[in-house]
């Protein structure tokens, strides 16, 4: 499969976005930390001196353009495949022509795997054993991130390479030469674009040049010239030729992680317009309403805790009904719980507890239960355990563990603060029953 195919079709039926690839290294911008100068792609292509790479950033950020400008530069023979649709036959047979070559022509091949985090196991497997001896040397293109969707053997033969989002300036930039390219980009049209029509473009692109590149296309070629010639591309076509902002978030992938880790920590650290907002961005994506809710419930005991026991009631709340109820009325519910939680007052202490006390068990503290707290239905059983709610306050002075530990220790914030003087007081009058009974 050839990497250039697109380029045999007629320009005038390519888009933009394909038109304008960039064609060196010049060309491309936003990823100066790679490409600069002297940094280590910009040495390695003038060199010619390739080796196994993944490149992985979110889309339209230059890592297909790149991977084109080395098959222009390279002495090397590129061969693509797409992961999305390739089997391991596919693979098997690219990996056998590039044996042949190198074998009878000692020329070697470049192969170029678009999308490669679609590649399951298997197929990443496949790969091993020739990009290790140098057979083929592999160029990955990914916009997932690859320490979770690339094997770790495969990891370690390669070298990565992240990609960058462009910057509104750097769309900007893109979309102005474009606007004067006559060969490749819009040139050939008499075109009057205004400042904020570029802005907008830029803003709700996202990062993304081929988006940005295809909606400036769009709004250019659907609006008519006035009677001078001239298209005026304003701000209000501008908005007409790209109707919603792309939202970066991809339910199974890294920006999953992302988000829902900003909506917990925005929660935690008491931000409740940080908490509505990844909210959003989360129901707007379109994430399982149960998944955001099981979140929710989580934050309530793990940082609030004690400190407000009504947290925990209103995310189990929130749950329930969230289930029974569904979008889009389910968004205010879910919102409500994530307010009261990110403006409850916050306490660690029940994860701090449970947590030391997992970590003593699993370590092997293994505790006999006292002899008074064991089951009493049995012959010569303990009979000494104490009632408590025979005693004032439903206390009484005994041990319930063997020795002293230590787990739980109740903050000052909110009810615990409340949970702290009342244990305290049990404490110094147990000492002081202890005192007596010597």
């Amino acid at each position: 499969m050839d990497l250039f195919s697109n380029q045999e079709l007629p320009q005038e039926i390519l888009p933009l976005s394909a038109r304008f690839c960039p064609s060196s290294l010049e060309e491309i911008v936003g990823q100066e930390h790679l490409t600069a100068p002297g940094k280590i792609l910009d040495r390695s292509l003038a060199s010619d001196q390739l080796f196994s790479a993944i490149f992985f950033g979110p889309p339209g950020c230059g890592k297909t353009a790149l991977a084109r400008i080395f098959a222009k530069k390279s002495q090397a023979v590129f061969s693509e495949i797409n992961a999305a649709s390739a089997t391991v036959d596919d693979l098997r047979q690219a990996i056998a022509t590039a044996k042949e070559r190198l074998a009878y022509k000692q020329v070697r091949t470049i192969l170029f795997v678009d999308e490669i985090h679609h590649f399951n196991r298997r197929q990443q497997d496949a790969l091993l054993p020739d990009v290790e001896r140098g057979i083929i040397t592999l160029i990955g293109n990914t916009t997932e991130n690859p320490y979770f969707s690339i094997i770790a053997p495969l990891l370690s033969r390669v070298q990565l390479f992240e990609f960058k989002p462009l910057s509104s300036s750097a769309l900007i930039s893109i979309m102005q030469r474009s606007l004067n390219n006559q060969e490749q980009g819009l040139g050939d049209k008499q075109v009057n674009c205004s400042a904020e029509a570029l802005q907008h473009l830029a803003t709700l692109a996202a990062g993304d040049a081929r988006r940005a590149l295809n909606s400036l296309e769009i709004g250019v070629c659907s609006t008519p010239a006035d009677k001078n010639g001239v298209i005026q591309f304003d701000l209000s076509a501008a908005e007409e030729s790209i109707q919603k902002k792309m939202i970066r978030y991809d339910r199974s992938g890294d920006e999953h992680f992302n988000v829902i880790s900003a909506f917990i920590k925005s929660m935690r650290g008491s931000a409740p317009s940080a908490t509505l907002y990844w909210l959003a961005k989360m129901i707007n994506a379109g994430e399982d309403p149960r998944f955001i809710a099981r979140r929710i419930a989580i934050c309530a005991a793990e940082d609030v805790g004690n400190a407000d026991p009504q947290a925990l009631t209103v995310a189990a709340a929130a749950f329930d009904l969230t289930e029974k109820i569904g979008l889009p009325e389910a968004r205010i519910i879910l919102a409500q719980a994530a307010l009261y939680i990110a403006t409850a007052n916050k306490s660690n202490s029940v994860i701090i507890g449970i947590d030391k006390a997992l970590a003593d068990v699993k370590n092997g503290e293994d505790l006999e239960v006292p002899a008074h707290l064991k089951d009493t239905h049995r012959p010569f059983a303990d009979k000494s355990y104490k009632y408590p709610h025979d005693f004032a306050d439903n206390f009484v002075n005994q041990d319930y563990l063997p020795e002293h530990k230590s787990y739980y220790h109740p903050s000052n914030n909110g009810f615990e603060k409340q949970i702290k003087k009342r244990l305290t007081d049990l404490w110094l009058r147990k000492k002081d029953q202890r005192k007596n009974e010597d």
